[in-house]
């Protein structure tokens, strides 16, 4: 990156609270050099703003500059950057489709400008709604049709008219423009997160809509008790099978579900419900669309991309950007805050983070967890610096955001602030949780499950380090793999979920191992928790958007609410306890007290043990085995009573312990803690108990 400091020796750069993360971690301190490397480069990038832009704040806000603007006086004002350009002109409805009427002219640093005078009555030449076009004539003469990467509309074509997208213009009049108005929830000390698509949110076998997801599935949410949402491909994506992870149009919201104004009035109602909204942002790499994406958008192979192999993702067929140009961080700087100032974002959950981290974008590269991993060369300083930059802007900005990280690898300081060397994420995703569940659902038997292994992949997690926690989330419920419910209970899901069926053996160790992972992977696994829609249910089947493998078919691509509104059907019991965890975790609030002190792990009764926010969590796996006075360590001396039973009727259980019981503490030290006590732990069942 260059840069007075970066030129410096690294352990002369002052990074305020480095010290703080070394303390904390002395295995870290070989690594310290390359901390302050990092950070000089950081800070070298953050004086390089503040002397060329006036500082972060203007640096950040490039979508006031570039696009297409509409002035008070009804002039237009139109800017790109496009530096690999030879010419550039705009063109659509408002001039008969004229490719070269229109010119821009050319700037400094690659930048474009067209200036366009109202009309003679004094209206503006391009109405709200024109389609419009930019025309780029490349180094070889060649006039190119692109749309605008700072477009914030844009539309599917009828199928008569091709799969290209077309840039409207968004410019409604001021008595027709939503206007937000609901007041910003505080940022919750608990994160319980509904991860969502607006698109599979209906039963109806098509995409579902901004304003449907509003009016019947918000109400759901909050009575469900989650605390935020997580809304998923909501980057304009052309193909919608990609499940918007092959974005082409960054500013813009799908335009599938409903227009802009009705994403607005969406999040209106959510923060008017107390939750708290996150966007999933894809800044990782973007789809390789040239005629309605980023891909070659001057003509040129790089642009806002690396040229040659660096500048593409072999996996993902798709395009990786070059974090090091000076107007790519701009735009992806930009594209934060215009989601938090357009539409009132409250946090972002960033996809492909391990990709961005490594040049071996995390292909094949297993993370064993030694130090020299994450902090050799094959650790892509530049994604780094952007990640730093990206945080450090959020949190000085906006300090209720949340941040949170796809990252499988593990990188140390990725969730600590920026000033102590870290990336700034508020959050990981603790992907290796569900990993761990769906590999012993596949491949071993449940009174083979070791406790300690599982205890350990729970656990497993750096101090003050924040995780979220899940059993399963989108990854989980694509086609080609299975929910738990679905590895659980595929072979009778179809035949044995009747309340009027016969009982099933099936059916009752789906049901009460569903409870028993979710509980366990909320009580022990991170400081937030997050379901994937449907999820909380049991949601059978798979989740496959149209496309030419399934004949465009919307059958799988949808969410079957009518499954877990029947009272006569056994989904109601999951989602009953779905509830009552959240419920009880608002009450208690362990997801942002210390981590849980786990007492007891035994092998043979597969019994699990740990106390966390003063509540005391039970855990018996085994498939056979009741233990009729089961004794647990517990530290706080006093009168407990089961707060959450999963054995109860209303979660489909067996009703086999009296929760009415009062359990009084013995002072003999057991377990490593201070007092004992001792209760009735059924087969496959979990206890949760507070003192009275």
């Amino acid at each position: 990156m260059g840069g007075k400091l970066s030129a410096m020796d690294p352990m002369q750069v002052e990074v305020p609270k480095l010290k703080e993360m070394l303390d904390r971690d002395p295995y870290l301190r070989p690594y310290e050099r390359e901390y302050r490397r990092r950070y000089a480069c950081f800070k070298d990038y953050l004086d390089k703003v503040s002397e060329c832009e006036g500082g972060v704040d203007k640096f950040t806000e490039g979508y006031k500059y570039y696009g297409i603007h509409v002035n008070p006086d009804s002039s237009v004002t139109c800017r790109e950057w496009a530096p690999g350009a030879v010419g550039v002109y705009l063109t659509g409805d408002f001039n008969g489709w004229n490719r070269q009427s229109h010119p821009y002219h050319k700037l400094e640093f690659g930048k474009w400008e067209l200036q366009i005078p109202p009309n003679s009555d004094g209206s503006c030449a391009i109405q709200h709604l024109s389609e419009i076009k930019l025309v780029i004539r490349t180094q070889s003469g060649e006039l190119v049709e692109r749309l605008s990467p700072w477009a914030t509309y844009v539309v599917q074509p009828p199928r008569s008219e091709g799969f290209t997208y077309k840039q409207r213009v968004w410019n409604p009049p001021p008595e027709k423009k939503y206007h937000q108005r609901v007041k910003k929830p505080k940022k919750p000390e608990s994160l319980r997160i509904y991860e969502c698509h607006v698109g599979i949110a209906t039963a109806e076998c098509r995409v579902g809509q901004y304003k449907e997801f509003a009016q019947h599935v918000i109400p759901r949410i909050v009575k469900q008790g989650y605390n935020a949402i997580q809304l998923m491909a909501i980057m304009e994506h052309a193909y919608y099978a990609s499940f918007g992870y092959q974005v082409t149009s960054f500013y813009a919201a799908s335009s599938r579900y409903g227009t802009p104004d009705e994403l607005k009035e969406l999040i209106d109602v959510a923060h008017q419900n107390g939750l708290f909204v996150l966007l999933d942002v894809v800044h990782s790499h973007a789809s390789k669309n040239v005629l309605d994406g980023l891909n070659q958008f001057d003509g040129t192979n790089s642009c806002f991309f690396h040229d040659g192999a660096r500048g593409e993702h072999s996996l993902w067929d798709s395009r990786l950007f070059n974090y090091s140009e000076y107007e790519v961080l701009r735009f992806l700087l930009s594209n934060l805050r215009w989601y938090v100032e357009e539409y009132r974002f409250d946090g972002f959950r960033f996809d492909g983070v391990t990709s961005m981290l490594y040049h071996s974008r995390g292909i094949g590269q297993g993370f064993s967890g030694h130090y020299d991993e994450y902090f050799g060369l094959n650790v892509d300083t530049e994604a780094v610096v952007y990640l730093m930059l990206a945080n450090y802007m959020l949190h000085q900005f906006y300090p209720d955001m949340v941040t949170i990280a796809e990252d499988v690898s593990g990188m140390p300081g990725s969730c600590r602030p920026v000033d102590e060397g870290g990336i700034g994420f508020d959050y990981r995703l603790a992907m290796a949780i569900p990993d761990k569940w769906i590999k012993l659902l596949k491949e071993v038997k449940d009174e083979d499950w070791s406790m300690g292994n599982i205890i350990h992949t729970l656990a497993n997690r750096r101090w003050m380090e924040k995780t979220v926690a899940y059993a399963e989330s989108h990854d989980q419920a694509l086609v080609g793999d299975k929910t738990i419910a679905f590895w659980l209970m595929d072979k009778e899901m179809y035949t044995h979920m009747s309340t009027l069926s016969d009982s099933s053996p099936i059916i009752d160790r789906g049901l009460a191992l569903h409870k028993i992972i979710r509980l366990i992977t909320y009580g022990l696994g991170g400081e937030a928790y997050l379901n994937f829609i449907g999820n909380e249910f049991g949601h059978p089947e798979w989740l496959d958007f149209p496309r030419a493998g399934n004949n465009d078919s919307y059958h799988y691509a949808r969410r079957q609410w009518n499954l877990v509104d029947d009272e006569l059907l056994k989904y109601k019991f999951l989602n009953n306890f779905d509830r009552a965890m959240n419920h009880l975790e608002e009450k208690y609030g362990w997801l942002h007290k210390d981590p849980g002190y786990v007492s007891w792990k035994h092998e043979d009764d597969k019994v699990v043990v740990f106390e966390r926010a003063g509540l005391l969590f039970a855990f018996n796996l085994h498939p056979t085995k009741s233990f009729p006075d089961y004794r647990m360590g517990v530290e706080v001396p006093g009168e407990y009573k089961i707060v959450l039973n999963s054995d109860d009727p209303s979660f489909g259980g067996h009703n086999r312990v009296d929760v009415n019981i009062s359990h009084f503490t013995n002072p003999e030290g057991f377990a490593n803690r201070r007092n004992w006590i001792q209760a009735y732990l059924p087969s496959r069942v979990a206890l949760v108990f507070a003192i009275v």
